[in-house]
C-alpha cells in the first residue's frame, strides 16, 4: 500500500520528534540540578594578613542554570554574593574573599557609595541556588567570619573646583581641582564620565601625602590643552573617584562638572605681513603699523587692551597704562633690536564692536579675523641705528609660538628732527 505525500510527510515529523525526545531524555542528565555545594574553609577572617582571607566554593550542575550566592545573619539579613549569573552544566569553582554588594549597616552615614562591602563579623548561613526553567534548588550550609578589616575606604570632603570648566589657556577656569581626604589606605582612581560611558582619567597632583595613603589628596585636570589635545566636547560630565582597599572593598564618590569654550588656542598674524608707515622715522614723529589677526582654531581667544589705534612714547609700556600682562591673554606686540624687554608696546586684538564678550572678559572668537593698528612716538634716537622693528603675536605667561614670533622685520632708520 503506497502512502500519500501528505501522509509521508506527517509521518517522517512524527518520528523525528519522537527521535528528538528520546535525545533529548538521553542527554538530559536525571537528578536534581544542583548535584552538589560546598566551602573549603567553614570559618574565614578577611583582614588581608594572609591567613584565611580566602575559601574556595565548588558547585556542580547537572543542567544549564542561573546560579545565586547569598548570605543570611542570625538576624535573617541577606547579603548577596551572586545574582542570577548563567551558568553551563558540569562543576565550577570560585573564589570567596568575604566581599559581597554593597550594603549599609543600620544608623550609618556614608559619604558617596558603597559598591563592596565584607561581610561583618558573625555567623552566616550560606545558600547556592540554582534556578532553570521550572527548576529551583538550593543548598546551605553555615560560615563563621571574624577579625575582619571593616573600616571602608572612605573619601570625605569630595568636591570639583571650579564647577565650570573652560580649557582653552585664556588663563579662566582652565584647571580644574579635585580633593578629598581619604580615610584609610586605599587605591584612587579619578576619571572624568561622559553620557556614553567613555572614561578619561585624572592626575593625581604630587604633595605630602603619598598616592593612596589616608590623608588629603587632590587631583588635577586641564582636558590635554596643555599638551596641544583638543579636550572633550563641551557638555556636561561627571566626576568619578573610586577607592579600593586591600580587602577588597570598593567605595564610589562623585560630582558634576560643565565644560565650556573648549579647544587648543591657535591664532597667527596674517601672511606673516606687517605694514609700517615708512622706512625712516623723524625723532619725534609717529611709526605706525597695521597687521591682521585671524584665529583659526576652534576655541575662543581672550584679549585685554589698549585697543587697536592707541599710541605709545617710545620709553612708554602698556604697564605705563595699566595694561598689564594678563596669563592667558592674547595680544599683539610691537618689538626691536634696542627696545629693553620683550614687546614693550601691546594692543588687543579687535576693538569691543569686533569682540564677544564672555563673563567679564572680551574675546575673538573661532574663524573671526581682526585688523591691528597703533603708532609708536620716536622721542629718542637710539644707539643702533638703523635698527629692525617687528611685531609678535603673545600669549601672555603661556608662550610666543614661532609663527608669531620676530613676525615681517622691517629696517628702519631713526634721524634727527633738525
Amino acid at each position: 500500500m503506497r502512502l500519500s505525500p501528505l501522509r509521508t510527510t506527517i509521518a517522517a515529523l512524527l518520528a523525528s520528534a519522537v527521535l528528538l525526545a528520546a535525545g533529548w531524555l538521553w542527554l538530559r542528565p536525571a537528578g536534581p540540578l544542583l548535584r552538589a555545594a560546598e566551602f573549603g574553609l567553614d570559618a574565614l577572617s578577611p583582614n588581608a594578613d594572609g591567613v584565611r582571607d580566602v575559601t574556595r566554593i565548588t558547585y556542580r550542575l547537572a543542567r544549564p542554570a542561573r546560579v545565586s550566592i547569598s548570605f543570611l545573619d542570625e538576624s535573617g539579613r541577606r547579603f548577596r554574593f551572586r545574582s542570577d549569573n548563567p551558568r553551563p552544566s558540569g562543576e565550577h569553582q570560585l573564589l570567596f574573599s568575604g566581599i559581597v554588594a554593597g550594603f549599609t549597616l543600620s544608623d550609618e552615614e556614608f559619604e558617596g557609595q558603597i559598591l563592596a562591602r565584607v561581610l561583618p563579623d558573625g555567623d552566616y548561613t550560606w545558600i547556592i541556588e540554582a534556578a532553570g526553567g521550572n527548576e529551583r534548588e538550593e543548598l546551605t550550609g553555615a560560615l563563621t567570619v571574624a577579625g575582619v578589616d571593616s573600616a571602608l575606604p572612605e573619601m570625605r570632603g569630595f568636591s570639583v573646583s571650579p564647577p565650570l570648566f573652560t580649557p582653552n589657556r585664556d588663563g579662566i577656569s582652565d584647571r580644574v581641582w579635585v580633593n578629598m581626604y581619604l580615610t584609610k589606605s586605599a587605591h584612587v582612581s579619578v576619571h572624568l564620565l561622559d553620557d556614553a560611558g567613555n572614561q578619561r582619567p585624572i592626575a593625581e597632583r604630587a604633595g605630602d601625602i603619598a598616592p593612596n595613603e589616608p590623608g588629603l589628596h587632590t587631583f588635577e585636570y586641564e582636558g590635554g590643552v596643555d599638551l596641544g589635545v583638543s579636550p572633550p566636547p563641551d557638555g556636561v560630565y561627571q566626576v568619578v573617584a573610586l577607592a579600593e582597599d586591600a580587602v577588597g572593598q570598593k567605595t564610589r564618590v562623585e560630582g558634576q562638572l560643565t565644560m565650556e569654550h573648549g579647544g587648543v588656542p591657535r591664532a597667527d598674524i596674517v601672511n606673516a605681513q606687517v605694514e609700517f608707515s615708512d622706512t625712516t622715522v623723524v625723532q619725534g614723529e609717529r611709526l605706525e603699523f597695521t597687521l591682521t589677526v585671524e584665529n583659526y582654531g576652534a576655541a575662543p581667544i581672550r584679549t585685554s587692551g589698549p585697543a587697536p589705534g592707541f599710541g605709545y612714547a617710545q620709553d612708554e609700556n602698556a604697564n605705563s597704562f595699566g595694561w598689564y600682562e594678563e596669563s592667558g591673554a592674547w595680544r599683539v606686540g610691537i618689538d626691536c633690536d634696542t627696545c629693553i624687554r620683550d614687546y614693550p608696546w601691546r594692543w588687543a586684538l579687535g576693538t569691543r564692536d569686533e569682540l564677544t564678550r564672555i563673563g567679564e572678559h572680551w574675546y575673538l572668537m573661532p574663524g573671526q579675523r581682526a585688523t591691528v593698528s597703533g603708532d609708536v612716538t620716536i622721542t629718542q634716537i637710539p644707539a643702533r641705528n638703523p635698527l629692525y622693528f617687528w611685531a609678535g603675536l603673545i600669549h601672555e605667561d603661556v608662550e610666543v609660538s614661532n609663527i608669531n614670533n620676530r613676525v615681517d622685520p622691517h629696517f628702519i632708520t631713526i634721524v634727527p628732527k633738525d
